[in-house]
């Protein structure tokens, strides 16, 4: 049995801008803080001698290389990005960066934002436009039903508001 693992597809290439904002921060303090520190921290662990028995080299290599396939990673994925900051024609339908308040059937309300798929984060209430929720909202005027396939049946959605604000 191989290790080999196919690559995740990529999504989307869709961010806004405090998104971008948040992958080039996350980029710079990976190659300019944490790396050197890294770095440092292994020449002074391959200073000691013996490399083969010592945790804190073999643990700074393991760092490194890590550090080095996220910086990898957010390189190309920048590159391929395409920053959405313009609002759209009809700001009464949702598409992508739009805030979207939903009431359910229980008359429970959520807001969500959709966002692309590198700036996913429920706790703020972040949804990739890759999402089976997003897909079903998106071109969606104001008052519009929208109904969901989850894993516990189908769900269905009010929305309630949208905004495009940040």
């Amino acid at each position: 049995m191989s290790r080999y693992r196919p690559p995740r597809p990529a999504g989307t290439p869709l961010i806004t801008p405090e998104g971008e904002a948040r992958l080039r921060a996350e980029l710079h303090e990976l190659w300019h803080v944490k790396r050197p520190q890294v770095t440092q921290s292994v020449s002074e662990a391959a200073a000691q001698g013996d490399r083969s028995e010592n945790a804190e080299y073999t643990y700074g290599k393991k760092m490194l290389r890590e550090i080095d396939s996220r910086v990898r990673f957010l390189t190309k994925r920048l590159e391929k990005l395409k920053v959405v900051s313009e609002r759209p024609s009809d700001p009464g339908k949702v598409y992508f960066g739009a805030w979207v308040t939903l009431e359910d059937e229980d008359g429970e309300q959520a807001r969500y934002r959709i966002v692309g798929p590198d700036e996913l984060d429920l706790k703020q209430g972040l949804i990739s436009i890759d999402s089976p929720l997003a897909r079903a909202l998106v071109g969606k005027p104001l008052d519009a039903e929208v109904r969901v396939q989850t894993p516990t049946g189908d769900k269905l959605w009010y929305i309630v508001a949208i905004d495009y604000q940040p």
